[in-house]
């Protein structure tokens, strides 16, 4: 039995019309500055996962995404040093608004087959091949 506490986050993985793929840079504040990774965030109690993400997309992205355009795609578990992440990663190709750093972090849109060149926090990686498949 671990002593480490399991964290539930949820990520997205926006798509635009051009098949690339949104990815945001860690802010220097956080844990794993400068890393990039698909926008979501921490669940909260009592929350659903599809609740969280267009809950977390309208903070830190202002836009509105719909629960019937998040589609679940893969998941990642990874266990850090101090707590063990479980992460679903949704796919969403259609939202309103226009993308916005709301949180000053750096925007990318980047072809799939191009994530591999944006060092990612280690649960992230292995979501990568699953999103160059699906896309």
């Amino acid at each position: 039995m671990s002593d480490k506490s399991v964290v539930l986050v949820v990520a997205c993985a926006l798509v635009d019309p051009d098949h690339r793929v949104l990815i945001a840079q860690r802010p220097a504040a956080k844990s794993m500055a400068g890393l990039w990774e698909f926008p979501g965030g921490k669940i909260e109690e009592g929350e659903m996962p599809e609740e969280a993400l267009i809950r977390e997309l309208r903070e830190e992205l202002a836009i509105t995404v719909a629960k019937p355009c998040l589609a679940p795609l893969t998941f990642a578990s990874h266990t850090y040093e101090n707590f063990h992440l479980l992460m679903p990663l949704y796919i969403c190709r259609k939202w309103q608004g226009s993308v916005q750093a709301l949180e000053g972090q750096a925007l990318k849109w980047v072809r799939p087959n191009q994530l591999r060149d944006y060092p990612m926090p280690p649960a992230d990686v292995p979501l990568v091949p699953h999103l160059i498949d699906a896309l």
